[in-house]
């Protein structure tokens, strides 16, 4: 298979550990052409210790396709993590080497994508014990003023901890969503519906101006409105109370609705420009850090996307993009 297509460097070495051969994207990979890899040592071309590269020719000579992973200095300040796939090739030792940041961008973190379900399985339980013993004490009619405020900020902390706990579980998810044709400003209600009592506390109301006979879109309602309504929740939280958060429904280019979310208090610093949508890389992503992620994995999975305007001034723009 050709090298460029997986993103790898392909390297084979002489039995005195000199590279004899370099294929592939090597310049991305190995952060040099491959003819100034020829001849070069091999922990040189790797950026790595000479005893970890004697390691390794160890490795490949047994002809086993073991997999290594090594943190590599390639001449940036920080160490790149790269995969080699090590054995025999055409008589000479070699590998293929991946750089796992290039290999991983995009994708959720392997740890949540691993961990999410059982994770959220695991608190999940305990979590609705606690919830119904909390309801239960508030049908207590004996109860102080001060017991019936406890256990309201109870509940409302419980209702935060199954926020995160979805999010959490929907960013590693990679099933097939479930899509059909539904009315966005229905989705939007429902998604409304699910914060309504933090909204209600805040005295805020999403108010929705949608453009005359607006057609339907296609989503999965159950994956989209928890996102929705945790993004809906972050913009509310910014706003003062009695305030509305304004969410515009319009047609956009051929075959595509937009939903326009505006979020005043907002600002997008310049070193969050390349990070606003990866899990825990902005402080616009409030509690789980995981909301304005997950949004975009939801709506990408679904034939749409999510994209976002601002700048270190308050006032930012979510365009919401979806497929009719």
């Amino acid at each position: 298979m050709n090298a460029h297509l997986l993103q790898a460097a392909l390297l084979a070495w002489s039995p005195g550990l000199r590279v004899t051969r370099a294929q592939g994207d090597c310049a991305v990979v190995l952060h040099r052409p491959a003819e100034e890899l020829l001849d070069r040592p091999l922990h040189q071309a790797l950026g790595i210790s000479a005893e970890r590269a004697r390691e390794l020719d160890a490795l490949a000579r047994e002809d086993r396709r073991a997999v290594e992973f090594i943190s590599s200095a390639l001449g940036s300040e920080d160490a790149t993590p790269l995969r080699l796939a090590l054995g025999m090739d055409e008589g000479e030792a070699s590998t293929c080497v991946q750089d796992l940041n290039v290999l991983l961008e995009g994708a959720p973190p392997v740890q949540i994508s691993r961990l999410s379900s059982s994770l959220s399985h695991e608190i999940r339980n305990p979590l609705s014990s606690v919830k119904m013993a909390v309801q239960t004490l508030a049908r207590n009619t004996g109860l102080s003023d001060r017991d019936r405020r406890r256990l309201t900020i109870a509940n409302r902390e419980i209702r935060t901890m199954e926020r995160m706990l979805w999010l959490l579980s929907e960013y590693g998810r990679d099933t097939t969503p479930n899509i059909d044709a539904h009315a966005l400003r229905s989705v939007i209600q429902e998604a409304t519906s699910m914060v309504a009592p933090e909204l209600a506390e805040r005295r805020i109301e999403v108010r929705v101006d949608e453009e005359p006979e607006l057609p339907r879109v296609r989503v999965d309602p159950n994956r989209l409105r928890p996102v929705l309504a945790q993004v809906l929740l972050n913009v509310a939280m910014g706003r003062p109370e009695d305030s509305p958060v304004e969410v515009t429904l319009r047609r956009g280019p051929p075959g595509r609705v937009l939903m326009v979310l505006k979020d005043p208090a907002a600002a997008l610093p310049p070193e969050e420009n390349g990070t606003l949508f990866e899990p825990f890389g902005s402080r616009l992503a409030r509690g789980a850090g995981l909301s304005l992620a997950a949004l975009r994995r939801v709506m990408m999975g679904q034939g749409g996307d999510v994209a976002a305007e601002g700048s270190a001034e308050p006032g930012m723009v979510f365009t919401l993009t979806f497929a009719t």
